[in-house]
């Protein structure tokens, strides 16, 4: 088609991942709520009064302490706007009334 009659070979190393080197999703996971868990473990649970309770300890108002809860994306901007440092976590949270 490209009207040449030389034929080339070029070297090519498959993308073929070794056995035993493919990590395991579960466990990953299961790693990654551990350290959520650990990381939680001296935060308090304040759910949807986050944002006023972030607010708050950034400007003075009450004494600085761990805490998660819930923001919606645009409360969440806000906050990040107004140099509230927060961060999301990587699993949702059960609130403590809703766990088993």
């Amino acid at each position: 088609m490209c009207g040449s009659d030389e034929i080339g070979k070029a070297p090519m190393a498959p993308a073929v991942r070794p056995s035993g080197v493919v990590p395991d999703a579960k466990a990953m996971l299961a790693a990654l709520a551990a350290a959520q868990a650990k990381a939680l473990e001296n935060s308090t649970w304040v759910g949807g009064r986050f944002v006023d309770e972030a607010r708050a300890m950034h400007l003075g108002e009450v004494d600085h302490r761990p805490i998660h809860g819930q923001a919606t994306l645009a409360d969440a901007r806000s906050l990040a706007e107004e140099g509230v440092p927060i961060a999301p976590l990587p699993l949702p949270v059960v609130p403590p009334e809703e766990a088993n």
